[in-house]
């Protein structure tokens, strides 16, 4: 299958989500390209949003916005993410990879490309009267998104309802346990570092 197909698959999988997540894995209708291209595109999406929606919707200072942080903080999210759940699903007998899992949470944040994305260019038009349709939208988004990860999920692993529910729950504890080790961590290092700098100078200048 062509990539530019693997990128039109993410249509079928939006829309019938059991069938195209199957098909995602076992038919090797997707691929890990596709998918990162949508997380990509995604952080494009969430940047275009703070720094150019119209300023009757937009909370954000742009002179305090930070592009880089934000594109940190999705990437971080979504790395976290999938590793979370490979941890947790290795231990409850999940029949997803690790590839399968990056794969299927990419082509899940579609719908935050789908609707953010022209509602950005839509605010100019909207009036604050008008506004609710913007935050119902953009909260459209992020519930489908959040459906499709949930489906993506079940069926990468073959899961019940409950058995996906319980590890969704496990996945969010183990970001928080990754997140706070991997903080722990750099600041142990970067106490190791000042040690050693200090010592170095005390050496150096004696």
């Amino acid at each position: 299958m062509l990539y530019a197909e693997k990128l039109k698959y993410v249509f079928y999988v939006i829309f019938h989500p059991a069938d195209g997540f199957w098909d995602l894995k076992r038919e090797k209708r997707g691929s890990l390209s596709a998918s990162l291209t949508f997380v990509v595109l995604t952080v494009f999406t969430l940047g275009m949003e703070k720094l150019n929606t119209a300023f009757l919707f937009n909370n954000n200072r742009i002179s305090e916005v930070n592009v880089l942080v934000d594109v940190i903080t999705v990437l971080l999210v979504f790395v976290l993410w999938c590793v979370a759940n490979w941890c947790t699903t290795s231990l409850m007998d999940g029949k997803g990879r690790i590839r399968d899992i990056f794969t299927a949470i990419g082509y899940a944040l579609f719908p935050i490309i789908l609707i953010r994305l022209p509602l950005v260019f839509a605010s100019f038009c909207l009036t604050a009267e008008e506004g609710a349709f913007y935050e119902i939208f953009g909260f459209l988004s992020y519930l489908w998104t959040a459906v499709l990860i949930f489906m993506g999920t079940m069926m990468t692993h073959e899961y019940s309802l409950g058995k996906t529910i319980f590890t969704c729950m496990i996945t969010i504890l183990g970001m928080g346990i990754i997140l706070f080790i991997g903080l722990l961590f750099f600041n142990v290092i970067s106490e190791i570092i000042v040690f050693v700098s200090t010592i170095y100078k005390e050496v150096r200048f004696r």
